[in-house]
């Protein structure tokens, strides 16, 4: 991390199950920054089309993408600081989110596809089977060292994968923190 920035904003990645939507409240939480969720800012037939097991491709995440960067560009204008739990699977995918304010930075939750499986095994998701880990798997550029951010390896523990985040990037931690729920993996 370098320089004084007004606001912060940072984008928990990876593939589906590897636990970006936990860590990313475990950051808020830690931190005060702005949760949200990248699932939820999907159009429908995007999530129609998910629900039935058939990927998105570009054209359908081209949108979807400027919205978030969008999102966190407005935050940033009000002076909110963010944590986005999103898979920003390709680099290009995380250029257009690069877009929106001043700077982010990529926490990459990083491990071995089995690992993730056996989590998506025992999870319920609106949308997103399990068949779909192979198309996410295929596509998944990983960050690079050129691009701002941490890669962390996803079997850790919450504690340790927030914790870790949270120092890396060097982000404020506001008060004292609620003890966490304690869970073996992200979910």
């Amino acid at each position: 991390m370098t320089g004084d920035r007004s606001t912060r904003h940072v984008v928990v990645m990876g593939v589906s199950g590897a636990g970006k939507t936990t860590v990313a409240q475990g950051i808020a939480r830690l931190t005060g920054l702005t949760f949200a969720e990248a699932d939820e800012f999907h159009s429908e037939a995007s999530v129609a089309r998910m629900r039935s097991g058939v990927p998105l491709d570009d054209d359908a995440r081209w949108p979807w993408l400027r919205d978030l960067a969008g999102w966190m560009a407005s935050r940033h204008r009000e002076g909110v600081s963010t944590v986005l739990a999103c898979s920003a699977l390709k680099r290009s995918y995380r250029e257009v989110l690069r877009q929106g304010p001043p700077s982010v930075d990529f926490v990459h939750l990083a491990g071995p596809t089995e690992v993730i499986r056996a989590r998506m095994s025992t999870r319920a998701h609106p949308y997103m089977p399990a068949s779909l880990l192979d198309s996410q798997t295929a596509t998944l550029e990983p960050l690079r060292p050129d691009e701002p951010g941490v890669v962390l390896d996803l079997r850790l523990s919450t504690d340790e994968l927030v914790a870790a985040a949270v120092e890396r990037l060097g982000l404020p931690v506001r008060g004292v923190p609620a003890a966490p729920e304690r869970q073996p993996y992200p979910r």
